[in-house]
């Protein structure tokens, strides 16, 4: 248990945001955590927090918004009033006050439909996915006219995510609803069950849990609403995963194989730690040489990758020696599910997307064993988008954490990709 209290986070997150108003840098840096200082190397951290301060003006003054707890961690988002443009810092503490996670975004992010969208094309009606303990609040986009319309339901990434996908002032899957329901597509998206029902995770709740309870068993309840849904054709129900959804997506089509195909953007297809290696090993590079305390925490890391690769794993071990923290119960359920080899006994269409400068899924590894994987089958279709980073927006250059922070929108190339093999197949 932390010996510190709700209001010594809050003065941690004060005095954190108050260094970055003065400028100092390196001090605010120094109490990131290890993972923080290989996402948000300083040059970065200046870098994202001028081009949003800069603009905005003078300060006029600062205060704590709010506050939160999620999984063991503190999230305090202290608000900055500008002469110009209102910005909110989230700082994400661990047990030990050690900064986390960090967000900077501006609290003027309202959302701004890209070009694809019509409104006029669409409404949206407020549904619930599933019953009971873990139901979930969702939207499903419908298309004006008669109907019935195809419908894709969208699987979210790992974490905590609402169901507009939300990060920073990016929402992907409103982009992707509203685009596809901008061509008579019906959408489904839903809040996920980690978000929703954060306080009923217990320490005990989460050793034990599994893709299957965090995605899997909400987006078949989410399925059945989308086939329950009366301007749906039942028949047309498609299935949309983005990063960790993509690659348990053909797992969801195992379990419903009335699903008529699956939309894969950006999912892994090798084991969940091998890309976890890759990720820490990239964000390390961008910085230059290691540190010691990088190259210590690599090593230890490769600890890690090797326990959860151990024939020998057990629910037994504790997340403390596995990678990221996660659980035995977690790595052992996809190591019995491989990917790999469920695509191969898949019978329903499946297109495959990736973007060019994603550091979070390989476009050189993963996507091109998705295209070896399945070469012979003349139902799946793979497309890989050379300038679109993991959130399949346009960019430059290597991908960074801090560019997910700048407002953007998932590809119209991308949007118009799905809304051809949606109405072609």
């Amino acid at each position: 248990m932390s010996s510190l209290n709700l209001d010594n986070f809050r003065a941690l997150a004060e005095r954190f945001v108050s260094q970055m108003l003065q400028g100092n840098y390196e001090m605010a840096a120094s109490q990131f955590d290890n993972q923080m200082k290989t996402a948000i190397p300083l040059p970065e951290l200046k870098k994202s927090w001028q081009r949003l301060t800069i603009p905005a003006g003078d300060l006029i003054q600062t205060g704590v918004l709010q506050t939160a707890e999620l999984e063991g961690h503190q999230i305090v988002s202290v608000r900055c009033q500008f002469e110009r443009a209102t910005i909110d810092v989230q700082v994400v503490f661990n047990s030990k006050g050690r900064v986390s996670g960090l967000s900077i975004i501006p609290s003027q992010t309202e959302y701004h439909p890209p070009d694809y969208v019509d409104d006029s094309a669409f409404r949206e009606v407020e549904v619930t996915v599933g019953k009971g303990k873990w139901s979930l609040p969702g939207t499903i986009t419908i298309p004006t006219g008669p109907g019935p319309f195809p419908g894709v339901v969208l699987v979210h990434g790992s974490g905590p995510n609402d169901r507009d996908e939300t990060l920073g002032p990016n929402k992907i899957f409103r982009d992707i609803a509203w685009g596809l329901a901008s061509k008579d597509i019906a959408v489904l998206r839903y809040d996920k069950r980690t978000l929703q029902h954060a306080s009923e995770f217990t320490p005990e709740l989460l050793s034990q849990l599994t893709v299957q309870e965090e995605v899997i068993d909400d987006a078949l309840l989410a399925a059945e609403l989308l086939r329950q849904t009366p301007e749906i054709d039942p028949k047309r129900v498609y299935l949309l995963g983005h990063s960790l959804g993509a690659s348990v997506a053909p797992r969801i089509g195992q379990e419903d194989p009335d699903l008529a195909g699956l939309v894969i953007m950006a999912g892994i297809i090798r084991p969940l730690e091998d890309t976890i290696l890759e990720q820490f090993t990239y964000l390390y590079s961008l910085a230059g040489e290691m540190t010691k305390a990088q190259k210590d925490t690599l090593e230890s890391l490769k600890v890690k990758v090797a326990r959860a690769k151990d024939p020998e794993l057990s629910i037994d071990v504790p997340s403390k020696e596995l990678p990221l923290g996660m659980s035995a119960s977690y790595f052992l359920d996809l190591r019995n599910h491989p990917t790999d080899k469920i695509i191969k006994n898949l019978e329903m269409p499946l297109l495959i997307l990736q973007g060019g400068r994603d550091y979070q899924v390989s476009p050189t590894i993963d996507f091109k064993m998705w295209k070896e994987e399945l070469e012979s089958r003349e139902d799946v279709t793979c497309q890989l988008f050379p300038g679109l980073n993991h959130l399949f927006i346009e960019g430059e250059g290597k991908s960074t954490p801090t560019e997910y922070g700048v407002e953007g929108h998932v590809s119209e190339e991308v949007i118009e990709t799905i809304i051809n093999w949606l109405t072609e197949g």
